[in-house]
């Protein structure tokens, strides 16, 4: 049986996670017998799942994800397979049902110790080739927005009325606009979720698919690694955004709205749910806010 790492051990609670947290390892043990997998290190523990290296049949290095059953992940198999490993890690088997991706291996090596505007040329060119029709599966992006949008109209007293206010009316023409949908899109590309690889210089991997628009990926990239925009926030996260932009061909209005509309969303959620990105409720609130003014100017 594998070691299964510390934070993925149940603590006795009842819930989901804990009954996932029981079944797991006996779970990732059938699949690497079904698969004819060998485990090659150590597992490793996700937010919500657990990744072991495995050696398939034929000798050659790859990974086994098992992921906690929710709806951000339920498509990744899906998206994965339509980039087919054009810019992405490629998915060599997929079990839905288990939440099971047997998958390349990439890494340990990301974006994260790269300086912040080369990681942001690097993603602002793999935007280019994992933006493509979306398969007609995907749950589309302009039906989550008028579910957030409502949300919106009912924002906790903390968050700016100003910025409240222009997030409704952007998103409200956004999720009425044709290019809101028929894109894939990660909505979940950040500095972590780009991998070194041997067959590409770097991969994405991770994704939380929609049907949607290309603009509606910059957020991640601007609120992530924020303790180094420390005393030069508007200007750092301009920076940013300009470079994103700039190499992926962007409308730099449209990304502009989209930032604004889905930092607002992502205050609101970590207001209601305590904390975000490992941050608590009122530091992130601070960060949303602060980067929905800085990409106005």
């Amino acid at each position: 049986m594998l070691e299964i790492p510390e934070a993925l051990r149940p603590d006795g609670r009842a819930g989901p996670w804990n009954d996932w947290l029981a079944v797991l390892p006996a779970r990732t043990a059938e699949l690497l017998d079904e698969w004819s997998l060998t485990a090659d290190g150590p597992p490793i523990a996700g937010r919500l799942s657990l990744v072991v290296p495995v050696r398939s049949a034929d000798g050659r290095p790859n990974v086994l994800k098992v992921g906690y059953p929710h709806d951000e992940a339920a498509q990744e198999h899906l998206a994965l397979r339509y980039w087919g490993g054009n810019g992405a890690v490629e998915l060599l088997r997929a079990d839905p049902r288990r939440f099971a991706l047997l998958l390349e291996r990439a890494g340990p090596e990301n974006l994260t110790e790269r300086w912040d505007l080369e990681a942001c040329e690097i993603v602002g060119g793999l935007y280019g080739r994992i933006h493509v029709p979306a398969p007609p599966q995907l749950p589309s992006l302009a039906a989550a927005l008028q579910r957030w949008t409502e949300q919106l109209r009912h924002a906790p007293a903390a968050l700016p009325p100003r910025l409240v206010e222009q997030a409704i009316a952007l998103g409200t023409d956004l999720a009425s606009d044709p290019g809101c949908t028929g894109t894939l899109i990660h909505t979940d590309l950040h500095y972590e979720n780009v991998l070194a690889s041997e067959r590409e210089t770097w991969l994405v991997i991770d994704p939380k698919p929609l049907s949607g628009d290309p603009h509606y990926e910059l957020a991640p990239m601007l609120t992530n690694r924020w303790d180094e925009v420390a005393g030069q926030v508007r200007a750092a996260t301009r920076r940013r955004f300009d470079t994103l932009v700039d190499v992926a061909g962007f409308d730099e209005g449209r990304a502009r709205a989209w930032v604004i509309v889905r930092v607002m969303h992502s205050a609101v959620w970590a207001v209601e749910d305590g904390g975000a990105g490992g941050a608590d409720a009122q530091e992130w609130l601070t960060r949303c806010v602060a980067v929905a003014k800085a990409v106005q100017g």
